[in-house]
């Protein structure tokens, strides 16, 4: 995993705290906040994975290559 999808995933799992919290307080705002941080989060792993496989790609090309 690289950064990105380490940081995705903990500004995922932020959101769905805010979540539940805002349902447990009966707060809207910081539901929707929530659900916010879990979208970004699960967008900012998707980059992430993104980058990871592009990478292996590219490194799996040089290796063919040097052959």
């Amino acid at each position: 995993m690289n950064r990105d999808e380490v940081e995705g995933k903990a500004r995922e799992m932020k959101g769905k705290i805010k979540q539940a919290a805002g349902d447990l307080t009966d707060n809207s705002r910081l539901h929707g906040e929530g659900k916010a941080d879990e979208l970004a989060g699960k967008a900012q792993g998707t980059v992430g994975t993104a980058k990871r496989k592009v990478g292996e790609a590219v490194e799996k090309i040089g290796k063919t290559i040097k052959k």
